[in-house]
């Protein structure tokens, strides 16, 4: 058997109410290394193109790597999928930490894909190979802590759950899927697919090991990456985790203020107050992920003021921050730790969320939106009470939370007149928290306006474009946290090639693992082509590139060249740079045979002319 892969997959149908394992062809491990790029290749094969996105034709997939749940550092996380997402209307994919990724290995499974939907509210558990689904009535409604919790009380204390909230069962095209409590897969509106299925949660439990190739060759590469493991950005993630970022982004110009309209010095002064020390100043413990080095995370002790946050409430993170704190001009930590919270127990990616309240929040200023439609509460820019109940009405979807409730992009849409202009989105999908008029100095040469247009998940600010992007894919296909990049250095990718090979037993190159790369990119990139998205096509605000740049500040007088960007980038991908498809030539050089001629047919022979 092959080190990585425990060799088995999942298949569901919850219409008909069958559950089928398959063990997948060895070379699409090879070729897609794991999580969304296994799942590409399988959905693009057994999905067909223009499926509703909320139907039961839609495919949900749960996808490990083949590093996680090993000794691999960062080793973590795990996929969610989905054929096509009901933000963008396009690909869709999320990925999250914790342990459920690992666990889901240890249950018997590399993954899981779930077709079909379900008359009535289950969920399924695997334990130790054998899945079955069971019924979910006693737990639909229920906020994604208590739904971990009755499940744990019911099936014991190791099983780890992977659910949604509320947000998910009511279809809001923001929400994500829940594990560990905290940890979520949250963008594309994973968690709507979800919910429209009635698969309220995934629980798995087992003791399977994951197969190991060379374990004292692994011992020994684990041992050299965290002797390495050392300096001031190691220790400012142990310490504060991404908390520690916030303050320093806010006024360099790498995230964006008062909905993309805004500058940090000018007009988020108090920056400081929602980063480092303030972040953790009531912080209760640390958290890591599986067998994480650096354990970023955190837990909160009971809040003591105006929020009562309960105690082991999660400590939010950099994009949080900067959604509810420098997109809304909120300096109030407590609340941005509320609101957090909320977004945890109803299941919504806390980025759109963060960026819904900023676009309401200048809809008010303007007179879009009113006091009548906010229900008397007063959406002013800083206005932390505000935003926290605003934040609990688009949970609940209750009055104007519901037509936030499914981002800015349907909000703008159902509201008009004029709320278009605020609506900060590329193809639907709220943006990262990562201006691409900032040029990092970490990635210097990333073509970030390019990525949040051109990625087939858009707005993502986790992925590259083009080959500053490879990378993304072997980190989110390994299972690996993207933090392995950060700390990992310029040899990252050949340390993943060797941790590869001492796992799987396959010897593996970094050429190989760049190659499988470019293959997932082609293939992601393919899923949206299908739906007919051309992402060149696609609106890009020009807040976001800068057009008119800012007059004063970091970013004074910078406009992003999103279109160089685009046409070096689709060059050196041998990408069409009108129609953005992937050359014959290159799908060939792949090994994309089958993509080749679903993209280029070949032309129908002459027929002969006469009787």
């Amino acid at each position: 058997m092959t080190g990585g892969y425990i060799g088995k997959t999942l298949f569901v149908d919850l219409s008909k109410g069958e559950l089928k394992d398959e063990v997948l062809d060895e070379k699409i491990n090879r070729d897609f290394i794991g999580g969304y790029g296994v799942g590409a290749r399988i959905l693009h094969d057994r999905q067909k193109a223009g499926v509703d996105p909320l139907g039961p034709e839609n495919t949900l997939g749960f996808i490990s790597g083949p590093l996680s749940g090993t000794p691999t550092p960062f080793g973590s996380r795990y996929g969610v999928v989905i054929g096509k997402s009901p933000l963008t209307g396009g690909w869709g994919d999320a990925n999250s930490g914790g342990d459920f990724g690992p666990h889901l290995k240890f249950a018997g499974y590399d993954g899981i894909f779930i077709t079909g939907a379900s008359e009535k509210p289950v969920y399924l558990f695997i334990n130790d190979g054998k899945a079955e689904l069971k019924d979910a009535s006693h737990l639909w409604g229920k906020d994604t802590s208590d739904t971990e919790d009755m499940l744990k009380a019911e099936l014991g204390k190791e099983v780890r759950v992977a659910s949604i909230g509320p947000a998910g069962e009511k279809l809001s095209l923001i929400s994500g899927i829940m594990n560990n409590k905290w940890r979520a897969a949250a963008r594309s509106g994973v968690g709507a697919v979800m919910g429209s299925k009635k698969l309220k949660a995934v629980a798995v439990l087992g003791t399977s090991a994951v197969p190991i190739a060379d374990t004292e060759k692994l011992r020994t590469l684990r041992r050299e990456f965290l002797a390495k493991m050392t300096g001031p950005i190691v220790d400012m993630f142990r310490k504060y985790g991404t908390a520690g970022m916030t303050a320093a982004s806010a006024h360099s110009g790498d995230s964006p203020v008062k909905n993309w309209d805004g500058i940090g010095i000018r007009d988020y002064p108090n920056a400081n107050l929602v980063s480092d020390d303030h972040v953790i100043d009531n912080l209760e413990s640390g958290y890591g992920c599986y067998r994480c080095p650096l354990a970023c995370g955190g837990h909160m002790k009971a809040g003591k003021g105006e929020y009562k946050y309960l105690d082991g409430t999660k400590k939010p993170e950099y994009e949080t921050l900067c959604t509810f704190g420098a997109m809304c001009l909120n300096d109030n930590v407590d609340s941005i730790i509320m609101a957090n919270d909320i977004c945890n127990r109803y299941g919504l990616d806390t980025i759109s969320a963060g960026c819904v309240i900023a676009f309401a929040i200048e809809c008010y200023e303007n007179g879009i939106i009113t006091k009548e439609d906010t229900e008397g509460i007063e959406l002013t820019w800083g206005n932390h009470k505000s935003i926290v109940a605003m934040t609990e009405k688009m949970a609940k979807r209750e009055g104007l939370g519901d037509i936030l409730a499914d981002g800015v992009k349907v909000a703008a849409e159902k509201i008009g007149k004029g709320a278009e202009q605020y609506a900060i989105h590329i193809g639907g999908q709220e943006l990262g928290m990562h201006d691409p008029k900032f040029r990092s100095p970490m990635r210097p040469d990333a073509p970030a306006a390019a990525r949040y247009q051109m990625d087939a998940t858009p707005g993502r600010h986790t992925q590259g474009f083009g080959p500053s992007g490879f990378q993304g894919h072997i980190i989110n296909s390994a299972g690996l946290c993207m933090f392995a990049g950060i700390v990992g250095g310029e040899e990252y990718i050949k340390n993943i090639a060797e941790f590869m090979s001492a796992i799987t037993g396959w010897d593996i190159t970094e050429k190989e693992i760049l190659k499988a790369a470019e293959r997932i990119a082609n293939m992601r990139h393919v899923m949206t082509l299908r739906e007919g998205i051309n992402p060149l096509e696609l609106p890009v605000h020009p807040r976001i590139i800068g057009n008119p740049p800012q007059e004063e500040g970091p970013l004074a007088g910078v406009t992003a060249d999103s279109d160089a960007q685009n046409y070096w980038n689709l060059g050196a991908l041998d990408w069409d740079r009108v129609t953005t498809k992937p050359s014959k030539k290159k799908l060939l050089e792949l090994g994309l045979d089958d993509i080749a001629n679903e993209l280029w047919p070949p032309p129908e022979t002459d027929k002969p002319s006469g009787s």
